[in-house]
């Protein structure tokens, strides 16, 4: 089981569709454009941050319990960003204390071992897209989805800047599996043939130490 990691804008999906085709492993995406509760909360936060974040857990337990029937599988957001995301909104003022308290204590339920299940709930390699806050604000920009645009909201550019710099502290604290990272800025793997055939090497390269 392979996750992704990485802010908003860092080339996640890309990467999984990459590694998917790669190692011929399905590819499991996070819910966006079938997402309703998305474009609301970029509307009103404070309203739907909650709800985004609970919609969001169920989805990603969803994708790991499909992703246990395959020999490999890669998902292109691990479960635990999700707690990084809803803290940031918290801090912000757009979540209450009983509302954290509640989507920590569900988060830590869901990802408890089951006694006597070899179901797994961890990946096996997690990899971390780092990229510099202009290289995010610059992929967000070109994708174009309207509700994600700083044109729109001044408000998420310091949002935005918050995410990419706790970003850096949660990729260096996290310890649930091995992990890799790649530099965004350096290995554009979305445009140039040389950065992808690169990253996809490295991606090898761990995953034998990994898997032994």
């Amino acid at each position: 089981m392979i996750v992704l990691s990485g802010t908003i804008g860092a080339g996640k999906t890309s990467l999984t569709t990459l590694l998917a085709g790669h190692l011929n492993a399905p590819a499991f995406y996070e819910s966006v454009d079938d997402n309703e509760i998305l474009p609301l909360f970029y509307k009103d936060p404070k309203k739907y941050a909650f709800l985004l974040q609970i919609y969001f857990l169920n989805k990603r337990l969803d994708s790991i319990k499909e992703a246990n029937i395959n020999k490999y599988s890669v998902m292109d957001r691990s479960i635990f960003e999700d707690s990084l995301l809803f803290h940031l909104n918290a801090d912000l003022g757009r979540s209450t204390e009983t509302e954290v308290d509640i989507y920590d204590s569900l988060l830590q339920n869901m990802m408890e071992p089951i006694t006597g299940s070899d179901f797994q709930k961890n990946p096996d390699l997690l990899i971390y897209i780092k990229v510099s806050f202009e290289t995010m604000l610059q992929r967000i920009k070109r994708r174009g989805r309207s509700f994600e645009q700083i044109e729109n909201d001044d408000s998420l550019y310091d949002y935005y800047r918050e995410l990419n710099q706790r970003y850096t502290k949660w990729y260096a604290d996290y310890d649930l599996s091995p992990k890799m990272m790649i530099d965004g800025d350096r290995y554009d793997f979305m445009n140039d043939d040389t950065a992808r055939e690169q990253v996809l090497a490295d991606v090898d390269q761990k995953l034998k130490k990994v898997l032994g």
